[in-house]
């Protein structure tokens, strides 16, 4: 049982990464100096969140799913997670642009969407000051909608259809992390910091940081990727 959550991200991570290597296709492997900086660069603010959310008992960790080996705080579970499964998740959103390459959304429909989700997501977290991961996780989520209506960046138009087909993967990850076929949750939360809205058995908090996570370190994969001039 120790053996639980580091399974989850081997398993998570194993196949995306094997096919990264095909060269026929895609050969996503040859971006691995910018798309990892990437990961890097981004999870650390994240794990830097983690690990103060952890220290203010925002959540925890249940040990019986660990091997048992800490830093900060955080389980070296923990530290994986950042670097396996947003490297999962996106190779299913490049995977998806290069398979088919044409479906994407009007920059008007792209605008319309990221108005709503802005406004949505910033009520929520002016609503719930006194909730820090609603606050949190909603405020990060809104900031980012604003940059993107700012700066129209292009890669909303596709990146919004992915997140829809990379969000299945993730509910099961995330079910798996938050108790849905185990015993007990490997992550439990304090409820006093949730809205208490579960998405299966995770909190509904969890999906918007999961969108910051994951566009957050595509756009800095862009970016880093044209200032390296890698095709």
């Amino acid at each position: 049982m120790n053996y639980y959550y580091i399974l989850l991200d081997i398993f998570s991570f194993l196949i995306p990464f094997a096919f990264s290597f095909e060269r026929k296709m895609m050969h996503f492997i040859r971006f691995w100096k910018p798309f990892f900086s990437a990961i890097i660069l981004v999870g650390l603010f994240f794990l830097a969140w983690d690990i103060y959310f952890t220290y203010q008992n925002v959540w925890g960790f249940s040990a019986q799913y660990l091997l048992g080996i800490y830093i900060f705080k955080l389980p070296l579970e923990e530290w994986l997670f950042f670097l396996l499964i947003p490297y999962s998740s996106l190779f299913i959103h490049y995977s998806l642009l290069y398979f088919f390459p044409k479906p994407e959304l009007s920059r008007k429909a792209t605008y319309i969407i990221t108005s709503i989700l802005f406004g949505f997501s910033l009520f929520i977290a002016v609503s719930h000051t006194d909730k820090i991961y609603t606050f949190c996780s909603f405020g990060l989520f809104s900031l980012l909608m604003l940059m993107q209506l700012i700066f129209k960046f292009k890669y909303a138009q596709r990146f919004y259809l992915s997140f829809v087909i990379i969000y299945i993967p993730f509910f099961f990850v995330n079910n798996a992390l938050t108790g849905a076929y185990s015993e007990n949750p490997v992550v439990y939360y304090n409820s006093a910091e949730i809205l208490g809205y579960r998405v299966g058995t995770m909190p509904l908090e969890d999906s918007f940081y999961c969108f910051s996570l994951m566009y957050g370190i595509l756009l800095v994969f862009e970016y880093l990727k044209k200032k390296w001039n890698i095709t």
